[in-house]
C-alpha cells in the first residue's frame, strides 16, 4: 500500500510546490520521513522487531514535514546520463533510454549520483568520498550544521564531513559538501552489512540522509 499513498502525496507536493522536480519530491519525502511510529517507539517489521534500512528505507513518509523540508537534493535530468554511463550502458544504450544522442565520455561512480541516501562497499581500511550538493528551499538566510551527535554511525567505521556548516543567504541556493565515510583496519566487524545516517539541521528543520554500507 505505500505506492498509492506515496504517489498521492508527490501530487499534492507537486500541487504546493509546481517548480519542483521529481527527484526534489523524492528527496523531500525521504529526508523529512519519521523514525518512529505514533507511541515513540521504533517502526517495526513483519516479524515485530525493530525495522532495519532495508526493511525502512528512510522511514515513515510525514507529508507535512515533506512539504517544508528545508533542503533538497535535485537531480536534473542530464545527470543520469554520466551516472548511467558509469554503471557500463553504452552510448548507445543509454542514446536509448535518454532518446537522444549521447557520448559516455564522462561518468560518475553511481554513489556520486546526487541522491539523498549513500550505498557503498568498504574493504577493511578503505575509505570513500562522495559529495552532495543540496538546494535552499526554507528560509532564505540559514545556516545548517551537522555534528557527530547528529549521526548514527555503526561500529568500526568514521564518517567526516569535511564542511559541516552550509550558509545560504538566498531562496533556490546550491551548496556542496563532501563527506568520507573510512572503515577502521583494526576493528573487527562481524556483520555483513553496517547502517547509519547522517543529518543537517537549521533551527526546526532536520534533513536526515541514511546510509547504507556492505562489508567486503
Amino acid at each position: 500500500m505505500s505506492c498509492p499513498h506515496l504517489v498521492g502525496i508527490a501530487a499534492l507536493l507537486k500541487a504546493s510546490h509546481p517548480d519542483w522536480s521529481p527527484a526534489a519530491i523524492k528527496s523531500a519525502i525521504m529526508t523529512t520521513a519519521d523514525q518512529v511510529n505514533l507511541s515513540g517507539k521504533p517502526i517495526e517489521d513483519e516479524r515485530e522487531l525493530p525495522a532495519d534500512l532495508f526493511a525502512i528505507g528512510s522511514g515513515h513518509v510525514n507529508p507535512s514535514k515533506s512539504n517544508d523540508p528545508g533542503l533538497v537534493f535535485n537531480i536534473e535530468p542530464d545527470e543520469y546520463i554520466p551516472y548511467l554511463c558509469g554503471l557500463g550502458y553504452t552510448s548507445q544504450q543509454v542514446g536509448i533510454i535518454v532518446s537522444k544522442s549521447v557520448s559516455c565520455s564522462e561518468t560518475i561512480p553511481e554513489g556520486q549520483l546526487n541522491y539523498p541516501s549513500f550505498a557503498m562497499t568498504l574493504a577493511s581500511g578503505e575509505n570513500k568520498t562522495y559529495s552532495r550538493t543540496v538546494t535552499n528551499v526554507g528560509e532564505a538566510n540559514s545556516t545548517y550544521t551537522t555534528r557527530v551527535t547528529d549521526m548514527v554511525i555503526p561500529d568500526g567505521v568514521v564518517v567526516v564531513v569535511h564542511n559541516p556548516t552550509l550558509v545560504f543567504t538566498e531562496m533556490n541556493q546550491k551548496l556542496t559538501y563532501e563527506v568520507t565515510f573510512r572503515r577502521s583496519s583494526v576493528v573487527e566487524i562481524n556483520v555483513p552489512c553496517g547502517e547509519g545516517a547522517m543529518a543537517w539541521r537549521s533551527g526546526n528543520y532536520l534533513v536526515r540522509t541514511p546510509f547504507s554500507i556492505k562489508y567486503v
